[in-house]
């Protein structure tokens, strides 16, 4: 679990989850942070706990706050209020050779060849050029572009050019990712190119946290999420517990139309032509199968289909918040 609903004290429902007691060390801990600017509060009161080797989402429309809340954990920007620490350390730029950071605003020198835009980057992360340059070969030999090592950037297509950034931010070899939209502008095979190497990453230890307004990146990747809207973290726990806070949902079509064994389905239920819909029972579906059963209801399908983490994000920060979440994805893929 990445974060701590099912904890000593539980999800107190306000973005804020206790920490378990066989809770991994943490990563990145935030409590209460507090940002405005020119008097309107971009970020109000945000808590998240990032365990060390996890991949973590921030997930909520655009203006929601989430690019602020990721400057403040880095330090690039000073909180209002609130603390925040990075593998315990309240002052992140004291680590910064531990950190690596891919800003939503992408730029590399246009004249720069590749393997030496790659060298720099890892310079200024306290990477010896000699060593950055053949960590950089490396890399763009495992990604596939070893062929573009002495291209400039300005030669590169966009998916290239952002892969080389990426590259960058992962010369020095991190102890923590932080990854701003990073699927933004990325066609379907980059994006999976992307996915696979995040979970590299998580898989060598690494934390992996990015901020995301693409529901389905978050929920294939993530164990944990902090959902973002209005500058608020209405919830911050584990993907699975999102989920699991509405009931799966039950389809089922029987051969009998009618008869007595009706009044043994719950009372939310909802009937669609030849399909019954409600939610799954407390007591699990065993129960009412066999009642079905001895009543001859005739059962000739049944399916229990949990709910997604768009649903989980409908019902945790609400229909409008959903709907510019919708709109900013169409608006990146259009």
């Amino acid at each position: 679990m990445a974060v701590s609903e099912q904890s000593r004290t539980g999800n107190r429902g306000d973005g804020f989850s206790a920490i378990p007691d066989d809770a991994r060390p943490l990563a990145i801990e935030a409590r209460g942070l507090v940002k405005s600017f020119d008097g309107t509060r971009a970020v109000d009161g945000v808590d998240i706990l990032v365990p060390e080797g996890a991949i973590y989402g921030i997930l909520g429309p655009n203006g929601a706050g989430k690019t602020t809340t990721l400057r403040m954990l880095l330090g690039i920007i000073d909180p209002d209020a609130g603390v925040r620490r990075v593998f315990g350390h309240d002052r992140p730029h004291d680590i910064g050779r531990l950190i690596g950071y891919l800003p939503e605003e992408r730029g590399l020198y246009p004249a720069m060849k590749c393997v030496e835009a790659i060298a720099f980057m890892g310079a200024l992360r306290g990477l010896p050029l000699r060593q950055g340059r053949k960590r950089a070969l490396e890399l763009l030999e495992s990604h596939g572009l070893g062929h573009v090592a002495n291209r400039t950037i300005r030669q590169l297509s966009k998916g290239m050019a952002q892969t080389v950034q990426l590259l960058g931010t992962l010369v020095h070899q991190p102890r923590l990712v932080v990854l701003d939209e990073p699927f933004s502008g990325l066609d379907a095979i980059n994006q999976g190119k992307l996915e696979t190497t995040i979970r590299t990453l998580a898989d060598d230890g690494v934390t992996v946290i990015f901020s995301t307004h693409v529901i389905h990146h978050a929920e294939r990747l993530c164990e944990g999420v902090a959902i973002i809207a209005g500058g608020k973290v209405p919830y911050a726990g584990s993907v699975e517990a999102a989920r699991d806070r509405i009931p799966a949902q039950v389809r089922l079509e029987t051969r009998a139309r009618e008869g007595a064994w009706m009044a043994a389905l719950p009372p939310e239920t909802r009937r669609n032509g030849d399909f019954f819909h409600f939610p799954l029972p407390e007591s699990g579906i065993e129960p009412l199968l066999r009642q079905l059963i001895e009543g001859d209801a005739g059962i000739l399908s049944l399916s229990i289909e949990r709910a997604g983490l768009h649903d989980a994000f409908v019902a945790i920060a609400g229909e409008a918040a959903a709907r510019q979440l919708q709109a900013d994805s169409e608006g990146a893929a259009a």
